[in-house]
């Protein structure tokens, strides 16, 4: 098993069910494959640094998970299908930015008890 980081931007016309129902449908897509979710995080609505199909902004989300190389191409097919997906980018994470990535979380959640 790998370790991803999937990071999408959803188009920022959809309501919060649409999202919230776009995200369950990659998370339940990748488990379908054998993948562990290791991490989810909603970055919210960010402005875009140039313009995607005319839209100056999106909504960002970032999985982080384990899987078998053979899950990520139907993944990705998956989100070149979705008209809801602007631009996604999966890589491949290697020991340091595991350990980097893990820092990462658990700062947000000590941020979150504060």
């Amino acid at each position: 098993m790998n370790h991803y980081e999937t990071v999408f931007i959803l188009n920022p016309v959809l309501s919060d069910t649409q999202i919230e129902e776009t995200v369950k449908k990659f998370e339940d897509f990748l488990i379908s494959k054998g993948a562990a979710m290791v991490s989810k995080e909603n970055w919210g609505l960010k402005k875009l640094a140039y313009p995607i199909q005319h839209k100056k902004s999106g909504f960002y989300h970032l999985f982080e998970f384990t899987a078998p190389g053979d899950a990520i191409t139907p993944f990705e097919l998956e989100f070149r299908r979705d008209e809801r997906i602007m631009r996604y980018l999966t890589v491949s994470l290697d020991k340091h930015a595991i350990s980097w990535a893990e820092r990462r979380r658990t700062k947000l959640k000590t941020k979150a008890k504060a």
